[in-house]
């Protein structure tokens, strides 16, 4: 009995220790799919944070000496609002994009830092000391800690570049060519002043309403101007003429930083950065006028400047003014019942609720109301009443390469607006 027993102890220990060697292997089984599943999650979420990065940055460039700057601002801004390692919105305090993590590229995708050649926009960034869970152990087991070690850094990188579109969101104006005008600038020179006219017939050269839907409805006309607008417009399309106007002025005079008293304010309904307009009265140059990046020609207001200068500095429609209750002394316009502003400066309502909302992009439409290209506008003025005829300034085809207009809508056209694609 002595021997029997004695056998089934040296069994017994051998179980112990190959059942131990079998959990030692379930165990480096699980670190590895926890740790590296870890590892996945963390990547995914980095990635995403990259391609919203760089798609924000491509977006602005658009060749001004301000491109990169902005794209920087941008690609920071856009890529810190995803939250990574498992929605940390900290990211568990390991550190967030900056600056040095954004660089660009030119059309031959060299490394450059000049904005007019700037064609791509590259957001990379580390993520380090992502904890490994079950991994350390294994160290522990083998004694090799260098191999396991207790936390890993996850890497990612993403391209973006502007590329036309295959659908796009407008606003609901539309731009007939001049007589005997063609492609791509149908007749009208950079920096040109077109009218829009808000209650008539639209002649060649000229703007007016039309409806992206293909409606006649005016109601439908002031919802596709606001936020966020209609997309889906394509060439081809044709457009609606809708009747006589009775309340686009205020989505229109949003985009400025100008509301009524009950108007809910900036932080719903977005300016642009800023909201200096410009008449024939404060901004006196010639054909072509060239508010958005030319000089101020004798006789304009003293407080005039070009339209990237006064961007800059987030400057109201009243430039450095709050409030339009003592009247409007700098465009001679009268805006009668909208009185409140946007506040200007770093620290207003046009730098922190406003972006990119004056320079839009617009059908070319032909005599039967079909899109057959499109153009990049510069908003000049707010309405005074919804059937006023305003101007928009020609900034160029929106669909070429150095055209400061960058849209929203599906990437993939053969011509058309540009979008922020991404490439990598």
């Amino acid at each position: 009995m002595g021997h029997i027993v004695c056998h089934r102890n040296r069994q017994d220990g051998a179980v112990i220790v190959t059942v131990s060697l079998v959990l030692l292997f379930l165990l480096g089984f699980m670190a590895f799919a926890l740790d590296f599943g870890r590892l996945f999650v963390v990547k995914t979420e980095l990635q995403t944070a990259m391609d919203s990065c760089s798609l924000a940055a491509a977006q602005e460039l658009d060749g001004e000496s301000t491109a990169l700057t902005r794209a920087i601002s941008a690609g920071t801004t856009a890529g810190n609002l995803n939250n990574v390692n498992f929605q940390s919105a900290t990211w568990s305090s390991q550190g967030k994009v900056t600056a040095t993590d954004i660089t660009f590229k030119d059309a031959a995708y060299a490394a450059t830092t000049v904005p007019a050649s700037a064609r791509y926009a590259q957001c990379q960034h580390t993520q380090s000391g992502v904890q490994m869970w079950l991994l350390q152990s294994m160290g522990a087991f083998s004694g090799d800690t260098a191999a396991y070690q207790n936390t890993k850094n996850v890497m990612a990188l993403a391209v973006a570049t502007r590329a036309s579109a295959q659908s796009t969101c407008p606003i609901p104006v539309g731009l007939k060519p001049k007589t005997s005008g063609t492609a791509p600038n149908y007749g009208f020179q950079i920096g040109e002043w077109v009218n829009m006219v808000g209650n008539g017939t639209q002649s060649n050269g000229e703007m007016g309403w039309y409806n992206l839907n293909g409606s006649t409805n005016a109601s439908e006309t002031k919802t596709e101007l606001g936020e966020p607008g209609y997309c889906g417009t394509k060439l081809g399309d044709t457009l609606g003429t809708p009747g006589i106007q009775s309340s686009v002025d205020a989505t229109w005079n949003y985009r400025f930083g100008i509301y009524k008293n009950s108007d809910p304010g900036p932080s719903v309904n977005h300016p642009d950065y800023s909201g200096y307009a410009y008449t024939s009265t404060n901004w006196t140059n010639a054909v072509p006028q060239n508010a958005w990046s030319g000089t101020p020609a004798a006789g304009s207001d003293p407080s005039a400047a070009n339209f990237t200068t006064k961007r800059a500095a987030f400057a109201s429609y009243d430039d450095t003014g709050t409030s339009l209750s003592a009247g409007d002394g700098i465009t001679g316009l009268k805006l009668n019942s909208f009185k409140t502003l946007a506040t200007p400066g770093t620290g207003g309502q046009h730098n922190l609720y406003g972006f990119s909302r004056r320079l839009v992009t617009a059908p070319v439409v032909d005599a039967s109301n079909k899109v057959i290209d499109y153009a990049c506008m510069f908003m000049l003025q707010p309405l005074s009443g919804p059937t006023v005829t305003v101007q928009l300034e020609f900034r160029g085809n929106a669909g070429a390469v150095d055209s400061p207009c960058t849209n929203n809508g599906l990437a993939g056209g053969a011509a058309g607006p540009l979008v922020p694609v991404l490439v990598r």
